[in-house]
Formats: structure tokens, C-alpha cells, sequence
């Protein structure tokens, strides 16, 4: 069994990762969850293609039993809108292997165009497929999972705008979705997130881009362009979602990007999707991007002790908001900061450019705490001060970030 050439085999997991765990993935007849489930067979999981399509389906199970070994792939036709076909799913799944350890919600339907121009059929279809489906499987596979208090279920989120109004619009159900079950089983064992694969050229996307790209008046080549950022291989979207399953305790409650799990699983993006550049820091710029990195993580341990105080549901309120916002809980930003420290004082040879992210996502959290103290307080004095203190925190972290760009 010839494995070098898998992206998943490069990285800090092994083929001993997801060993006697069961995952089904939706819409694996293909693409990026084709590549899920392959990547999954090769960290020991038992990968379960549930696909509409049979001659896809049962193609790409084939695909992967011949490649990485007998009996680690299994079809199961299904249709993620139909309540009976999910059932099904359910019934056979748990007659091969008595268990399902997670379910990737990868089954998508995306209908392009303007919202005038979308009949109401396609919003329908559009439901069924990403919202539909993802409630029928939540409801088939959670109750298992919490009875054994282990589990993951995982939602899969896009990027898009303009012209992409009934797919986007329950993609960003699906999003929520995931938020909610976080809320519903914390301290339950089970571990929801959401992950978005990125920009990937496959050839679906590059006929869905064809068709919106006259009514953005650009053309292919340039829409494509404005997501270069974005940008991965089929493959390394694939090996994100499978990576993100065997470390899902780290994106607990997240949403995240196939390409911050690959990172976690100390796995490099291809050549040709990865950034172009990194920041090299002067003497002088270095010193003052470590007084920001206090400076950002003094604040926001500060404001973490302030939450403590509150009361239970205050507490919890502002730590969801925080996670939502920064991707990460806050304990977690604030170890992040640490290693940010640790990097500008050559104590730790992360590239601080790796920091980014995190730091442009507090500020953005900064922005949004100020816009919600506008709605909360009442005595525009206090709230002129109080906006005044939010707006520093908010322009220190941006100025950390456009260093590490």
C-alpha cells in the first residue's frame, strides 16, 4: 500500500490516530469529501461514504479499499434530505460496526445567482440538502454518541457573498447549527465546530465561478483572484477536515478552516497554496510588535478576570461571544499570546507571522465589544469613556497585526 504521496501521512498524526473509529461523511462520492474519507482510511479510521450517487459512491469507496486496504471504506447510499434514507444510514452504520464516532456534514447543493433570479424550488433544495440534512444526521447520531458521553459532529461552513444568496444563506444556518449543539452538549463528551474547506478549484467550483463571474464583471481568472488568499488543493481541504476530526478537542465550539487544522497537525499546505511570503521583522520593529503583544494579551487578561466576576449567565454570554469571534476560547488566545511573546524574544522558533490571525481576530472582537456597549449603556459619559478605552485595545491589536502581515 503505497502512502507517501498523501498530504494527511506528512504531518504529527499517525496511522493509529482514529484507529477503530467509525466517521461517515456526506458527499464523499467526490472532491474535497472523497479526499476526507481517504485521509480518515489512512489515520485507521473506518470511512463511511454516504453519497446520493451509487456509481459515484461506490466508485470512491472502491477507490480507497484499493489504495489503503480492504474493508476501511464502506458505501452506503444516502440522501442527507430524506428522513427515511438518513435512517437508513443510521441502521446499516451501526450493523457494521455498532458505533459511530463522527459524522462530516461535506453533502452540499449550491444554487448561484441573484435572489430574484433563484426560483423558490432552488431555495428548497438548497434547505434540504444544507440545513435539512445536517439536523436529520444530528438527530440520527447524537443520541448514540451522548450515551457513550464521546463523539464529534461536524459542520461545514463556505465563503462567498453576492450571487450566492441561496446557498450561502443556509450554509450560514448550518453555521449556526453547530453554535447551538455547542451550546446544548458542553460537558456532554460530544464536540461540535464547523469547518470550511477554503477556496478550492475543483471542477464544480470553477463552473459555479464561471457563472457568476459576468455579474460580478470580472472573469474567472479574476474572481478566483480575489480569494487567492483562500486557496487550497482538494487534497489538503480533505486532509484539514480528516485532521480536525482526530484533533477535534481543539476546535471545540470553533469555526475554523481546513487549513488552521493542517497547521495544528504540523502539516504544510502544497507549495502552491502556500503564503508567499513571511514577515521579516527589523531590530526596531520586533521590539516594538513584543510591547504591542503585552500590551494586547495584559488587556485581555484583564478583561477574562472582569468576566469571572460575573454572573453565570453574564459569564458565559461573553465567553461565547469571545470564542465565536476569536476562534478560540479564551484561555487558549491568551497561551496563544504567551507563544507570540516567547517567538519576538527568539525563545521559541514559531514564526510569529503564524500569530496573525489570531491577533487581526481579537481586534475584530475589540470592534464588536465597542458596538455592543453602544446598545448597552445608557450614560453617554461613561459610554464615551468606556468606547474610548475599547477603541485603544482595538487599535493596538490592529497595529500588532499589520506587523505580522
Amino acid at each position: 500500500m503505497e502512502t507517501k504521496s498523501l498530504l494527511i501521512s506528512t504531518g504529527k498524526l499517525t496511522r493509529q490516530s482514529l484507529a477503530g473509529q467509525v466517521v461517515i461523511v456526506t458527499g464523499a462520492g467526490g472532491g474535497i469529501g472523497f479526499e476526507t474519507a481517504r485521509a480518515l482510511a489512512w489515520l485507521g479510521a473506518h470511512a463511511i461514504i454516504a453519497e446520493v450517487n451509487q456509481k459515484n459512491g461506490k466508485a470512491a469507496a472502491e477507490r480507497i479499499n484499493q489504495e489503503l486496504g480492504p474493508g476501511v471504506c464502506t458505501f452506503i447510499q444516502t440522501d442527507v434530505g430524506d428522513e427515511h434514507s438518513v435512517e437508513n444510514l443510521a441502521r446499516q452504520a451501526l450493523r457494521l460496526a455498532d458505533k459511530v464516532d463522527a459524522v462530516i456534514n461535506n453533502a452540499t447543493l449550491a444554487p448561484l445567482g441573484a435572489v430574484r433570479d433563484r426560483s423558490i424550488k432552488d431555495w428548497d433544495a438548497s434547505y434540504r440538502v444544507n440545513l435539512r440534512g445536517p439536523v436529520l444526521l444530528a438527530q440520527a447520531f447524537l443520541p448514540g454518541m451522548l450515551q457513550r458521553k464521546s463523539g464529534v459532529f461536524v459542520c461545514v461552513s463556505s465563503v462567498g457573498g453576492a450571487y450566492m444568496g441561496a446557498y450561502e444563506t443556509l450554509k450560514s444556518a448550518q453555521v449556526e447549527l453547530a453554535k447551538t449543539l455547542d451550546g446544548e452538549l458542553e460537558g456532554t463528551g460530544v464536540i461540535v465546530f464547523t469547518i470550511g474547506p477554503g477556496i478550492v478549484p475543483t471542477a464544480t467550483a470553477q463552473a459555479g465561478v464561471a457563472q457568476i463571474a459576468p455579474l460580478y464583471g470580472k472573469t474567472t481568472e479574476e474572481l478566483f483572484a480575489m480569494y487567492k488568499d483562500m486557496m487550497i488543493s482538494v487534497e489538503a481541504a480533505g486532509a484539514g477536515f480528516a485532521a480536525a476530526v482526530a484533533l477535534a478537542e481543539h476546535f471545540r465550539g470553533l469555526e475554523i478552516w481546513s487549513k488552521q487544522a493542517l497547521i495544528t497537525a504540523g502539516i504544510d499546505a502544497p507549495e502552491e497554496v502556500q503564503e508567499t511570503h513571511s514577515p521579516t521583522l527589523t531590530g526596531e520593529q520586533a521590539v516594538e510588535a513584543l510591547a504591542l503583544s503585552r500590551e494586547v494579551r495584559a488587556t485581555l487578561a484583564k478583561e477574562y478576570e472582569g468576566w469571572k466576576g460575573r454572573s453565570l449567565f453574564e459569564r458565559g454570554w461573553m465567553l461565547r461571544d469571545f470564542k465565536q469571534y476569536a476562534r478560540m476560547p479564551v484561555d487558549q488566545a491568551l497561551e496563544e499570546l504567551d507563544k507570540l511573546e516567547r517567538s519576538l524574544q527568539g525563545l521559541d522558533n514559531t514564526n510569529p507571522a503564524s500569530f496573525g490571525p489570531l491577533v487581526n481576530q481579537i481586534a475584530r472582537y475589540y470592534q464588536h465589544y465597542g458596538e455592543l456597549a453602544v446598545s448597552a449603556m445608557k450614560d453617554q459619559q461613561k459610554l464615551k469613556e468606556w468606547l474610548g478605552m475599547i477603541r485603544s485595545w482595538q487599535e493596538t491589536a490592529e497595529r500588532l497585526g499589520k506587523l505580522l502581515v
